[in-house]
């Protein structure tokens, strides 16, 4: 815990001292930010859950049929809480498929693994908890592997960032491995914005427990009440932003970092990007890899889309 604790304090005095100031949206999820996002997805605001949910259970069988392989490792980043997952993982052969999920959180790999054995009997499961950046060198093998991106994951970076993620996982895959991708697509504000926002304050209460986090693991004296969360939607661009305003001027204090920080009455401090897309750009973002859009599934209301990619 001192090592993560210390990047996480490193994280915060950069974040903190820029001119336009920044949290990353990596450091919601400590016990209490887990257990509020978990709340979020239950929202009806948000939608996203339950309309990637849906193309799983009801396409989830002709999409196992497309990625499906004679000896098969299918290794999810960010794995989460499995719920989505389950319904596809129940249509490949037990006997030659191994699941990797791949989580920061190792509470969350316990979690799942536990699950996905009571939920599939016979499935195995092989849990590694760490950074997925970190750990896709980690991921070259013989067999085929189908590499899960899901609940729209590659949105929480910029388009630059994504392609260079993207890139990334192009450099570990082999010929014939595939990416499933889970990408929220672009739509009107009145759908997208509560979901960043919604009626009950679950979102507000994500946001601010970054305030809360460091308040108790770095030794921070943030005062809440000062501070209110707050999401934007640019419609034509497709991208949702949050935010941490402060309300007043004011000076906070991180005992770790030793160093104090001015807030300006009204001073935005960036927390998350939600990026919603088409198919032209993630097109975009695929250029000069040797991945190529090959089936996309969208629910009913075509809000979310899973697309296959295979390495050619």
């Amino acid at each position: 815990m001192i090592t993560e604790k210390t990047l996480f304090a490193q994280h915060v005095e950069k974040g903190l001292s820029a001119s336009s100031k920044f949290l990353s949206s990596m450091y919601f999820y400590d016990k209490k930010g887990e257990g509020l996002f978990r709340q979020i997805m239950n929202l009806d605001e948000y939608y996203l859950t339950n309309c990637e949910l849906e193309i799983l259970m009801f396409q989830g069988h002709e999409i196992a049929h497309l990625l499906s392989d004679e000896h098969l490792e299918i290794i999810e980043l960010g794995a989460g809480d499995g719920i989505k997952t389950k319904e596809l993982l129940r249509h490949f052969p037990k006997d030659s498929t191994v699941y990797r999920p791949i989580d920061i959180s190792e509470q969350a790999i316990i979690d799942i693994s536990k699950k996905m054995s009571d939920w599939i009997p016979n499935l195995k499961v092989e849990g590694i908890c760490g950074d997925y950046f970190k750990m896709l060198d980690n991921l070259k093998s013989n067999n085929k592997k189908v590499i899960l991106f899901l609940g729209s994951n590659l949105g929480n970076m910029n388009d630059e960032q994504a392609k260079g993620f993207i890139q990334q996982l192009n450099l570990v895959m082999q010929k014939g491995d595939q990416l499933l991708l889970g990408l929220d697509l672009i739509k009107p504000k009145n759908i997208v914005l509560p979901a960043y926002n919604d009626s009950k304050g679950i979102t507000s209460e994500f946001n601010l427990n970054l305030l809360d986090r460091i308040n108790k693991e770095l030794g921070g004296d943030f005062d809440r009440t000062q501070f209110e969360h707050v999401a934007i939607y640019n419609e034509n661009e497709g991208i949702a932003k949050s935010y941490i305003k402060s309300k007043i001027d004011q000076t906070v204090s991180i005992l770790e970092n030793d160093t104090s920080f001015h807030f300006k009455k009204g001073e935005l401090i960036h927390t998350e990007i939600s990026r919603k897309y088409d198919l032209d750009i993630i097109r975009n973002i695929i250029d000069n890899t040797s991945l190529h859009l090959d089936h996309q599934f969208t629910d009913h209301k075509q809000y979310f889309t899973n697309l296959i990619l295979t390495k050619h």
